[in-house]
């Protein structure tokens, strides 16, 4: 593809999942549809460079790795996969190849696979935002801030409090509702072979 040869509908569909799970991305995309100049187009101008240092963040763990033991176990995790596999088919999406599928028929398939996602999620998860505030606003981050809820990326320097962009607001799962299994072995079959007589 050239500059300018527009990309294909599939290039320009899976640009637009891109930009749906990339907040950042989103961002750029909506100020170039605002007017912004691209930055290959700007003439480059001298900025007087701060000398950068990287900064170090410590945050004790130990409460915060028992919690995520006790969620993100293999078994839990794999329970999880199968929820997703009985309610959407999440699995066998994945893992065929549609390159031989239209764009149209790789859509339908996506909102079906998306509905059944969405209702186990709803099912077993409760998820709430990290932060409260709208992706785009702008965020004050105190000393102490919870470095393993929030990732300070771009140009850190010194110590808190950082200023800056909410590129996204974060997920955290303030509940969860997995079924209770006899055996934990059963979760690692995602899925049974099905045989019918």
């Amino acid at each position: 593809m050239t500059e300018s040869t527009p990309p294909s509908f599939f290039s320009r569909i899976a640009l637009a999942f891109a930009v749906l799970g990339d907040a950042r991305l989103a961002l750029g995309a909506a100020r170039l549809r605002g007017g912004e100049a691209l930055a290959a187009d700007v003439p480059p101008r001298e900025v007087p460079v701060e000398k950068i240092v990287e900064v170090r963040v410590e945050v004790p763990v130990e409460k915060l790795v028992e919690k995520r033991v006790e969620v993100t176990t293999p078994t839990a995790a794999l329970q999880l996969l199968g929820l997703l596999q009985r309610e959407a088919r999440f699995v066998d999406f994945v893992q065929e190849d549609v390159a031989g599928y239209t764009d149209a028929e790789i859509g339908a398939a996506a909102r079906v696979v998306h509905e059944g996602c969405r209702k186990a999620l709803r099912e077993h998860l409760t998820l709430e935002p990290v932060r409260p505030e709208t992706e785009g606003s702008r965020v004050t981050l105190p000393p102490g801030f919870d470095a393993a809820a929030v990732r300070v990326s771009g140009n850190v320097i010194g110590q808190p409090p950082f200023t800056g962009t909410l590129a996204h607001r974060g997920w955290r799962a303030a509940d969860v509702r997995l079924p209770q299994l006899s055996d934990d072995k059963a979760a690692a079959v995602i899925a049974q072979a099905e045989v019918e007589l």
